[in-house]
């Protein structure tokens, strides 16, 4: 097959996308071709030369670069399908599936997944509809509050309400009577906890309200769990499911028990800190509580009409015991320290194995959509 790997993007995970495309570009099959395109801060695609994959292959210390040769611009044909979809150089680019190893806003959003689908090739992950719901905080949580599965209790801001004081006002009141501190602050549709932070009282809570609106137009203020992390992968198609292709079947892995040694798992946490976190796969859960965090992902996954992968991430309150969904990540980290491949291997399939599995997926969904009517 002929694999294209789009990384970098527009948002402020450009540099972990860089870092998650060079894991997943290592372990790509031989038996596929690959062709590298990076998208610089500002928006712009380029096609990597073949000597980038090449060197990265060679050299353990390498890490993707985001190489801005103008004869390299990609240029993306609507409806151009996998042999003419995009072109550089007055070429070609073959792309029989598409990875938008992409974190975050323009990358896991729902945007980049709809120029797809106007260009008419298969990728990898969720479709426009689902990657843009779950990049919502808000909207995810609707959808599965809507379903009865559990979820943090929360109130939910927004730009406009910070434009009306009365408004803001008695939203943040309202915040503190009912859930009290220490409460969390995150926006709605930041990643990577970008402009997320804790708060003990009101004046930091102000202060992580500027910080939260610095990133996004709606922010969380999420009731603050005394809690034990624990995340879960998910792989399959959650609506066009099919017994007879195995790359489509629901298939839950872990989960995985996230230890911090931060404050909480923060960016530093997450990509910086090789020992910022204690990864526990499986996690410290006994059997009951495996088998229901693995059913609830899968809940939580179909609710929200997810395909191809995801991470869903989950707290269990260390006073009470109660099991909450937290947030789905439709585009989880590739990284060395990532949890995503580290859970699915922890079920024996191995980082190659599951980016096949990602491949086929896609290929399946392409063409259950592509037998649909759109016309007359």
């Amino acid at each position: 097959m002929n694999i294209v790997l789009l990384y970098g993007g527009r948002s402020g995970e450009h540099d972990i996308s860089i870092i998650s495309c060079s894991a997943v570009a290592r372990m790509v099959s031989d038996s596929h071709k690959v062709t590298l395109i990076s998208i610089d801060r500002d928006g712009k695609w380029y096609r990597q030369d073949d000597s980038v994959l090449e060197n990265l292959k060679k050299n353990p210390n390498a890490k993707l670069e985001i190489n801005a040769d103008r004869k390299n611009l990609v240029s993306i044909i609507p409806g151009g399908k996998s042999e003419g979809a995009f072109i550089a150089d007055g070429k070609v680019i073959p792309a029989d599936v598409v990875f938008p190893v992409l974190h975050g806003t323009y990358g896991e959003d729902g945007t980049v997944q709809g120029l797809l689908e106007m260009a008419s090739v298969p990728y990898v992950g969720c479709g426009v509809f689902s990657s843009a719901a779950t990049m919502d905080k808000v909207f995810t949580k609707i959808l599965w509050e809507h379903a009865g599965l559990p979820i943090v209790p929360y109130v939910c801001i927004t730009r406009a309400d910070v434009n009306d004081s009365k408004v803001y006002d008695r939203l943040v009141k309202s915040a503190v009577d009912n859930m009290g501190f220490p409460l969390f602050v995150k926006p709605c549709s930041a990643g990577s906890s970008d402009g997320a932070s804790k708060a003990e009282n009101e004046r930091e809570l102000s202060c992580a309200l500027m910080e939260a609106f610095q990133w996004d137009n709606k922010v969380l203020i999420e009731k603050s769990i005394n809690a034990r992390e624990v995340e879960c992968s998910v792989t399959g198609n959650s609506v066009t499911m099919n017994q007879s292709d195995p790359s489509t079947v629901l298939q839950s892995y872990g989960p995985g028990e996230i230890v911090p040694k931060h404050t909480f798992y923060d960016y530093d946490a997450k990509y910086n800190d090789p020992d910022g976190a204690e990864l526990k796969i499986p996690a410290l859960l006994d059997d009951e509580k495996l088998n229901y965090i693995r059913e609830t992902a899968k809940k939580a996954y179909a609710v929200v009409d997810a395909s191809g992968l995801s991470r869903v991430d989950f707290f269990i309150d260390r006073d009470s015991g109660k099991i909450y969904l937290n947030e789905i990540n439709t585009i989880p980290g590739f990284t060395s320290i990532s949890m995503f491949p580290k859970m699915c291997e922890s079920e024996g399939l191995g980082f190659t194995a599951l980016l096949d599995r990602l491949f086929d997926e896609a290929r399946c969904r392409f063409k259950a959509r592509e037998t649909l009517r759109t016309q007359r």
